[in-house]
């Protein structure tokens, strides 16, 4: 190999460890503000508000209508939470609608979820956000991370879980699409993303069986908001 090809070869791996830092760093410092607040001991801490806006999902639908609340991932979260960080007073504040997509959350916000003075907003509509498009889902999305970034709340975005009905190993479905939106919306306004469909789609690269991880076609079971909690979790060690 030439002295050209070489230096080609360093600089495209120094951009690379330049990129996996920037992403380790946004997962490790992101919350560092909170995880602080998290630490402290009465009399000298406060309540910390944690708001899970979206879909069915958060909301805990298992096999419809069936409402696991305690076994959906805003409560596995506060379950992980509360052993790592015992001493924290937490709210868990679930503000999502079964069926409801993210132009019907972004009317909600102000009146749902703001009220609510959110120490950290997640958002989880692109599971149902399929049937209105990438580019509506994107302006909706956009106008809830303004919203939030105004009064100074930490967003965490999730890209969608799984449905049975997608193969995830295929390159280009309509999950993976809005999973990338998001991840470009997150790097755009330099927030946080809990990549829950790289979960998913592990599960089946993995040749695991996606239905242990599923209670119907398009709700995930315990396990696999066991799944979605890991990918939050990540933002709090």
């Amino acid at each position: 190999m030439n002295t050209l090809m070489q230096r080609k070869y360093s600089l495209c791996f120094y951009l690379f460890l330049i990129a996996l830092q920037a992403v380790t760093a946004q997962t490790d410092d992101y919350l560092q503000g909170i995880k602080a607040e998290l630490q402290k001991k009465w009399p000298n801490n406060r309540t910390i508000n944690l708001v899970f806006h979206g879909h069915s999902v958060p909301c805990g639908y298992f096999a419809t209508p069936e409402v696991k609340t305690l076994d959906a991932y805003p409560y596995l979260v506060l379950q992980q939470l509360k052993q790592q960080y015992p001493y924290a007073v937490i709210n868990v504040i679930v503000t999502c609608m079964g069926g409801e997509n993210s132009a019907q959350g972004e009317k909600r916000l102000q009146r749902d979820v703001l009220t609510h003075k959110p120490d950290v907003l997640f958002i989880d509509y692109a599971l149902n956000d399929r049937k209105q498009g990438l580019a509506a889902s994107q302006q909706h999305m956009e106008k809830m991370i303004r919203q939030a970034l105004k009064k100074n709340i930490k967003v965490i975005l999730l890209t969608p879980s799984a449905d049975q009905n997608v193969n995830l190993l295929q390159d280009g479905n309509e999950l993976e699409l809005f999973a990338t939106q998001l991840k470009n919306l997150a790097k755009a306004y330099h927030i946080g993303l809990a990549d829950s469909y790289k979960q998913f789609k592990q599960v089946v690269a993995e040749k695991k069986d996606l239905k242990a991880y599923m209670s119907q076609s398009n709700h995930p079971n315990s396990a696999g908001h066991a799944l979605i909690s890991a990918e939050i979790m990540k933002y709090f060690q």
